[in-house]
């Protein structure tokens, strides 16, 4: 688990970009409610269509949500000398340049215990209602990577800084990128943030979509390994985030991710009997590294596509 606080504007290798001014109107975010039994069509049709959903009735106490994000805050804005010393060894690790050696973070550590033991069971929950609606052969196929002991998943807490020497560009209809575009490896991505925008979204006809932030619900990504378990039909979607000029952002990512031997690869119980496999079989440790060996912004999965040999 990982926390990333707020080192210089610079670090975030922020630039200017134009505003992209579609008058199309954006077509709404998917909306699932776990409390309802239609939720695991729903969830299936938003992986497909979106690869991005939103998601109510969650289960997770929101007094965990509220605790961890007051021990975020009050760790971001301590000094720097303070944080760090929030350095290595595992769970806490703080995003700058020197690392310390631990720091006395205990409450935060029993926020993000509590947290993560409690998103992780609503996660499990989404996976497994996937695996039922996709009629898989065990309702666990998906859920069993992430209650593996090796699991390979990760836990971040992202702070960005308001920017208010952004002001004048964004009157120009420009905007900076605090976190560029990318799409997440592992599985599957559970995010909420406090009550500030910033998060975007690709969608298909090549626009960015902004995210209407909500405190109170839980914000689902598909990773590229579920793109690649499920032959393409679930899609990974690119995300970026942009910085605002008057609200710092907050923003807590679980990262679902297997184990770093387990195999990646379509599953068979998906694929019709016609049906071509259009990704290589690869460890979850090969894709990792391959993924954080490349920038940010690329195709990561285009190397293990079948096809890749013959066009690359």
């Amino acid at each position: 688990m990982v926390a990333i606080s707020n080192p210089p504007v610079e670090s975030f290798f922020l630039k200017p970009c134009k505003q992209i001014n579609n008058p199309i109107k954006f077509p709404p975010i998917p909306i699932i409610d776990l409390s309802k039994p239609e939720s695991k069509h729903l969830l299936v049709k938003a992986c497909q269509d979106f690869g991005f959903f939103k998601v109510v009735n969650h289960g997770v106490p929101l007094e965990f949500i509220a605790k961890l994000e007051s021990e975020a805050m009050k760790f971001f804005s301590s000094p720097l000398s303070q944080k760090q010393k929030a350095g290595p060894p595992d769970p806490f690790g703080y995003g700058n340049k020197h690392l310390g050696q631990n720091g006395d973070l205990e409450e935060f550590r029993c926020a993000v215990n509590d947290y993560v033991t409690s998103v992780k069971k609503m996660t499990c929950e989404i996976l497994e209602l996937l695996a039922e609606e996709l009629k898989l052969k065990s309702r666990n196929v998906l859920s069993k990577m992430l209650l593996d002991e090796q699991s390979d998943s990760v836990f971040r807490v992202n702070y960005y800084p308001p920017c208010p020497e952004l002001q004048e560009h964004e009157s120009k209809g420009k905007k900076m990128i605090g976190f560029g575009e990318h799409t997440d490896p592992q599985i599957i991505s559970v995010l909420r943030s406090n009550n500030t925008s910033g998060l975007e979204i690709l969608l298909k006809n090549g626009s960015w979509m902004p995210v209407p932030p909500d405190s109170n619900s839980f914000f689902i990504n598909v990773g590229d390994s579920l793109q690649v378990m499920t032959n393409g039909r679930f899609k990974s979607v690119k995300h970026r985030v942009v910085t605002n000029s008057l609200k710092s952002r907050l923003s807590m990512i679980y990262f679902g991710g297997p184990p770093l031997n387990e195999k990646i690869a379509p599953l068979p119980s998906l694929m019709e009997s016609d049906e071509a496999s259009l990704y290589k079989e690869f460890t979850w440790i090969e894709y990792k590294k391959s993924a954080f060996n490349s920038r940010l912004s690329d195709n990561r999965l285009c190397r293990f596509e079948n096809n890749y040999n013959i066009l690359g």
